[in-house]
């Protein structure tokens, strides 16, 4: 399936950028991070990138014909019509059961909410162990956007799951990046993404530099 970003260049001008969702895994030809089945890629050259490499991670994916957004009607299933001896047969045989999956999914489900947000919470505090000089809000911002569950970006990587120096710098480079300089605009105006990187460079070792104290 083709998802397509669309970036404006100007006034009046729209550059379309197009990604992949793959029916079939994939790597990531700069990173090397592998890439399951459902996951987005661009290809550039030739040569798949993941959406944190091709500089799009920072990005949310909408669906298309999203209801909050269309407010389209839609019906929705209710219910079914049954006979009470039937329905009291079906709960007396089903309820212990079910109450006792229903206990155990819920319970399973705190726990995993649980330990995301503990995991997120130690990344922040990494980041704000090696950068002091972030914003506490910045540096939650930046914990929350890169372990996104299910999201495929660094923050879910094994390195980063063990709080690695370098995962958690390179979380925060792609934010200062982003956030602090005009790289995005400079993308927008079709720049090649490496010409781009190298001409905020020394804005986001700026940024760097002051938020390490030095």
């Amino acid at each position: 399936m083709r998802v397509r970003v669309t970036k404006s260049r100007g006034s009046d001008e729209r550059q379309e950028i197009v990604v992949f969702d793959i029916l079939t895994p994939s790597a990531c030809s700069d990173c090397g991070a592998e890439l399951p089945k459902g996951s987005f890629l661009r290809m550039e050259r030739d040569k798949p990138v993941c959406l944190d490499c091709a500089d799009l991670g920072h990005l949310l994916f909408l669906p298309r014909g999203d209801v909050a957004l269309t407010r389209r009607r839609r019906y929705e299933r209710q219910g079914l019509l049954v006979e009470t001896a039937a329905l009291e047969r079906a709960q007396k045989e089903c309820l212990s059961d079910e109450d006792q999956r229903r206990i155990a999914r819920d319970r399973a489900a705190v726990s995993r909410e649980r330990a995301d947000a503990q995991y997120v919470a130690q990344f922040a505090g990494q980041i704000r162990s090696r950068y002091p000089g972030c914003p506490a809000d910045e540096a939650s911002a930046v914990a929350g956007h890169a372990c996104e569950k299910y999201s495929g970006r660094v923050g879910r990587s094994a390195a980063a799951k063990r709080l690695d120096d370098e995962a958690v710098d390179l979380a925060v480079r792609t934010h200062v990046r982003h956030s602090h300089t005009d790289y995005d605009r400079l993308l927008s105006r079709g720049k090649d993404r490496g010409d781009a990187r190298s001409s905020v460079a020394a804005a986001v070792e700026l940024v760097l530099e002051r938020w390490r104290g030095r």
